[in-house]
């Protein structure tokens, strides 16, 4: 991977051999060991764009390059979310930060991965007509993730005094800051400023990316409680850590008061009784069914919606983005 490597040798600091191995082993812990679907998305949306199946050297080398700085963005992200969430484990592994000799040096590293992403555009886009674009689109993109992310933690700080500050508005606010535009709109629109594409003339294409990476958190927070943890890798513990969930939005919008009180005392508590308890209720809601009505809902809006857009090319990238994401299990 030429990209890690070359943060190794970047000519704007001295480094110490002790230095170079942190961020080798810092850079390898972190930004690999996901599933690089929101790095792969920009080639697929790339060659989808120019209409080929094969690109040339070149083409594909940015088009990964862009890629990884994404990869990059949410290992920022994450090593730095992980600290705040007081997380235990990230990917079937420790969170950064619980690795020995780590602790809180973690935040340095989050930053240093931030860091990486301008000086990898830097290196390999200054100097293409689009460059200027680029910083600013993840710029904008970190700035949303941020914001989103702050709104999460006062929310979910509020909700722990109070579950009623949770509500669909609120739930909608955060997912959209926090996951859609990084995860959905950032892709598509690297490879649109790599096509030679102005963002400015696709402002419809950016609402049904944010609209699709609402309804991917939705499927995340329903496969959270519901899933198998065995298949998607990873042990839900929303109810444990009071998350503003798409379930318990819902489950506080049908309750009676019984219901509610169940809920109000059960939620966010790290007993296995507990979740149980809010699980039970759940069903007994028939929550499981009103997510899988909302699925048939967004699905069929989505599908409306992009195929109302006037670019056959840009249906097709908004299109297989779509079936990747539909009933999915993990």
């Amino acid at each position: 991977m030429a990209t890690a490597g070359e943060m190794l040798e970047d000519p704007a600091f001295e480094f110490t051999d002790e230095s170079l191995q942190w961020i080798d082993r810092m850079v390898d812990y972190n930004v690999l060991g996901g599933k690089c679907n929101r790095g792969l998305s920009v080639i697929d949306s790339y060659k989808i764009l120019k209409g080929v199946d094969v690109l040339s050297k070149e083409e594909t080398f940015l088009a990964c390059t862009l890629g990884w700085c994404i990869e990059w963005l949410q290992a920022y992200f994450l090593v730095l979310d992980d600290i705040m969430d007081n997380s235990q484990t990230r990917r079937g592994q420790p969170c950064w930060f619980r690795v020995p000799q780590v602790g809180l040096i973690a935040v340095n590293d989050g930053i240093i991965l931030r860091n990486h992403i301008s000086r990898i555009l830097q290196r390999h886009f200054k100097g293409k007509p689009y460059y200027v674009d680029l910083i600013d689109l993840f710029n904008e993109v970190e700035f949303k993730t941020a914001s989103g992310q702050l709104l999460d933690l006062i929310t979910t700080h509020e909700g722990e005094k109070d579950l009623s500050k949770y509500n669909l508005t609120i739930h909608r606010r955060i997912v959209q800051y926090k996951t859609a535009y990084y995860s959905f709109y950032l892709p598509v629109a690297c490879a649109l400023l790599l096509a030679g594409e102005n963002l400015d003339n696709f402002g419809d294409v950016k609402n049904i990316l944010v609209e699709m990476g609402t309804y991917f958190q939705v499927q995340d927070d329903y496969l959270d409680c519901f899933g198998d943890p065995e298949f998607i890798g990873k042990i839900g513990t929303d109810i444990e850590d009071y998350k503003c969930s798409w379930l318990v939005v819902q489950a506080l919008e049908r309750t009676d008061e019984d219901q509610k009180k169940i809920l109000f005392e059960n939620y966010g508590k790290s007993d296995p009784a507990c979740v149980a308890k809010v699980k039970d209720l759940y069903k007994e809601l028939n929550l499981v069914e009103v997510f899988h009505e909302y699925e048939r809902e967004s699905y069929n809006k989505l599908t409306a919606d992009i195929e109302a857009q006037p670019n056959k090319t840009v249906q097709t990238v908004l299109k297989s983005f779509l079936h990747k994401i539909y009933k999915r299990d993990k």
